[in-house]
């Protein structure tokens, strides 16, 4: 379910209204999102997590857009996490269906930015233990094509960067499993 009417570059502005309770905090999962193909997404209730497959299903395993040496995937970029109120407010909808073509695999209601969340910082959820990489999520020409150049423009914002409204990723530090509906703890 993509949203075929897109927000300007003045809709854009009510998105700070849209994340200013974002939990710091002890945040639930609101989504998880497999990719088993390039575009394609599967809505999960559950999902196993682990270092060596990422989101059980999802295609990061077969090898992805960034890749170590040897060819095998970067765990870096392992897991894919956006705010679940900035994906809505982008999308025009609490509907995780919405959301989904974002391409992201956990969307969480918490505050994802670099003062909330360094690089390094340790996430519990569900039995998963996750951990903050440094590299950088940024929205490309499918976000667009989903939801708009204002909104990409807006996300991707240089100034902005630090808020970290596209989301972060993180790697798998302890296999286990998630649930939408589980809180997420700093550790």
């Amino acid at each position: 379910m993509e949203s075929t009417e897109h927000r300007s570059e003045a809709d854009m502005a009510g998105l700070d209204a849209a994340m200013a309770a974002s939990p710091k905090d002890h945040g639930p999962v609101r989504a998880i999102v497999a990719r088993p193909e390039n575009g394609a997404r599967q809505l999960l209730s559950e999902a196993t997590l682990s270092l060596a497959g990422g989101v059980e299903g999802d295609h990061w395993a077969k090898g992805c857009w960034k890749s170590l040496a040897d060819g095998s995937p970067d765990p870096d970029v392992q897991i894919c996490i956006m705010n679940a109120r900035a994906i809505a407010f982008v999308a025009r909808s609490d509907a995780p269906e919405a959301w989904a073509p974002a391409g992201d695999n956990i969307f969480l209601d918490m505050d994802l930015s670099e003062a909330n969340l360094p690089v390094g910082q340790r996430l519990s959820v569900g039995s998963v233990e996750l951990e903050i990489t440094a590299e950088p999520h940024l929205g490309c020409r499918s976000f667009s094509a989903r939801y708009g150049r204002d909104a990409l423009r807006s996300i991707n914002d240089p100034n902005r960067r630090a808020e970290r409204l596209r989301g972060v990723y993180a790697r798998v530090v302890q296999d286990g499993r998630i649930a939408v509906g589980d809180r997420v703890a700093k550790l």
